[in-house]
Protein backbone atom coordinates (compact mmCIF):
# COMPACT_ATOMS: atom_id res chain seq x y z
CA UNK A 1 0.00 0.00 0.00
CA UNK A 2 1.49 3.46 -0.84
CA UNK A 3 1.60 6.58 1.82
CA UNK A 4 -0.62 9.43 0.94
CA UNK A 5 0.84 12.29 -0.94
CA UNK A 6 2.12 14.93 1.48
CA UNK A 7 0.23 18.52 0.35
CA UNK A 8 2.49 21.82 0.74
CA UNK A 9 1.43 25.43 0.97
CA UNK A 10 1.75 25.85 -3.07
CA UNK A 11 -1.17 23.10 -3.46
CA UNK A 12 -3.46 24.16 -0.26
CA UNK A 13 -3.29 26.37 2.36
CA UNK A 14 -4.85 27.73 5.27
CA UNK A 15 -5.01 31.19 7.24
CA UNK A 16 -4.85 31.75 11.13
CA UNK A 17 -7.87 32.09 11.07
CA UNK A 18 -8.65 28.76 9.86
CA UNK A 19 -5.76 27.27 11.48
CA UNK A 20 -6.87 28.15 14.83
CA UNK A 21 -10.94 27.32 13.87
CA UNK A 22 -9.83 24.26 12.78
CA UNK A 23 -8.03 23.43 16.31
CA UNK A 24 -10.96 24.81 18.01
CA UNK A 25 -13.26 22.34 16.57
CA UNK A 26 -10.59 19.44 16.69
CA UNK A 27 -10.99 20.01 20.30
CA UNK A 28 -14.26 19.55 20.75
CA UNK A 29 -14.34 15.98 18.83
CA UNK A 30 -15.09 12.93 21.62
CA UNK A 31 -13.63 10.49 18.87
CA UNK A 32 -10.77 9.58 17.59
CA UNK A 33 -10.23 11.42 14.31
CA UNK A 34 -7.40 11.37 11.51
CA UNK A 35 -8.60 15.32 10.45
CA UNK A 36 -10.86 17.39 8.53
CA UNK A 37 -11.43 15.91 4.93
CA UNK A 38 -12.42 18.68 2.13
CA UNK A 39 -14.30 17.15 -0.51
CA UNK A 40 -15.96 18.49 -3.67
CA UNK A 41 -19.24 17.78 -4.95
CA UNK A 42 -21.45 18.63 -7.78
CA UNK A 43 -23.73 22.09 -7.43
CA UNK A 44 -22.82 25.26 -6.46
CA UNK A 45 -22.89 28.40 -8.64
CA UNK A 46 -19.86 27.23 -10.69
CA UNK A 47 -20.79 23.89 -10.89
CA UNK A 48 -18.82 22.45 -8.07
CA UNK A 49 -19.26 23.07 -4.38
CA UNK A 50 -16.98 22.24 -1.42
CA UNK A 51 -17.80 20.98 1.91
CA UNK A 52 -15.36 19.72 5.02
CA UNK A 53 -16.33 16.69 7.70
CA UNK A 54 -14.14 15.05 10.07
CA UNK A 55 -13.06 11.78 8.92
CA UNK A 56 -11.32 8.98 10.81
CA UNK A 57 -10.01 7.76 7.28
CA UNK A 58 -7.00 8.47 5.56
CA UNK A 59 -6.77 6.17 1.81
CA UNK A 60 -3.42 6.47 1.21
CA UNK A 61 -3.58 5.59 -2.70
CA UNK A 62 -5.86 8.45 -3.29
CA UNK A 63 -5.26 11.20 -0.79
CA UNK A 64 -3.30 14.17 -0.03
CA UNK A 65 -2.81 15.64 3.28
CA UNK A 66 -1.64 19.27 4.59
CA UNK A 67 -0.10 18.59 7.89
CA UNK A 68 -1.11 21.38 10.10
CA UNK A 69 -0.25 22.19 14.14
CA UNK A 70 -2.73 19.94 15.41
CA UNK A 71 -4.83 18.34 12.82
CA UNK A 72 -3.99 17.33 9.07
CA UNK A 73 -6.52 18.45 6.14
CA UNK A 74 -7.26 15.38 3.89
CA UNK A 75 -7.58 16.02 0.02
CA UNK A 76 -8.94 12.91 -2.53
CA UNK A 77 -7.50 13.51 -5.80
CA UNK A 78 -10.17 14.11 -7.53
CA UNK A 79 -11.05 17.16 -5.50
CA UNK A 80 -7.48 18.33 -5.72
CA UNK A 81 -7.37 19.60 -9.11
CA UNK A 82 -10.14 22.21 -8.07
CA UNK A 83 -8.73 23.15 -4.87
CA UNK A 84 -4.73 23.70 -6.49
CA UNK A 85 -3.29 26.90 -5.12
CA UNK A 86 -6.70 27.90 -2.79
CA UNK A 87 -6.53 29.29 0.83
CA UNK A 88 -9.10 28.44 3.17
CA UNK A 89 -10.03 31.31 5.46
CA UNK A 90 -12.35 31.65 8.31
CA UNK A 91 -14.15 34.78 8.41
CA UNK A 92 -16.28 35.55 12.13
CA UNK A 93 -18.59 38.68 10.80
CA UNK A 94 -19.76 39.06 14.69
CA UNK A 95 -22.87 38.63 14.08
CA UNK A 96 -23.08 34.57 14.32
CA UNK A 97 -22.53 34.81 10.59
CA UNK A 98 -19.44 32.75 10.55
CA UNK A 99 -18.01 30.37 7.76
CA UNK A 100 -15.05 29.27 6.30
CA UNK A 101 -14.07 30.94 3.03
CA UNK A 102 -12.30 29.62 -0.31
CA UNK A 103 -10.18 32.03 -1.31
CA UNK A 104 -8.35 32.31 -4.89
CA UNK A 105 -10.96 29.22 -6.48
CA UNK A 106 -10.32 28.82 -10.25
CA UNK A 107 -12.55 29.88 -12.42
CA UNK A 108 -15.08 27.40 -13.77
CA UNK A 109 -17.17 29.36 -16.04
CA UNK A 110 -20.69 30.63 -15.24
CA UNK A 111 -21.75 31.46 -11.68
CA UNK A 112 -22.04 34.49 -9.50
CA UNK A 113 -18.58 35.63 -8.98
CA UNK A 114 -19.27 35.18 -5.10
CA UNK A 115 -18.75 31.39 -4.43
CA UNK A 116 -16.62 30.43 -1.59
CA UNK A 117 -18.63 29.92 0.95
CA UNK A 118 -18.25 26.72 3.67
CA UNK A 119 -20.88 24.57 1.61
CA UNK A 120 -18.98 26.24 -2.12
CA UNK A 121 -22.64 28.56 -2.55
CA UNK A 122 -23.07 31.49 -3.16
CA UNK A 123 -23.82 34.45 -0.54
Amino acid sequence: MSEAAILGNDDLSLTAGAQAKFSELMGQVEEDIAGVRVFASPGGCSGISFGMNFTDQINNDQDGILECDGFKVIVDQGTMQYLKGVEIDFVDQGDGNASFVFNNLPQMGGGCGTCGSQGGGCG
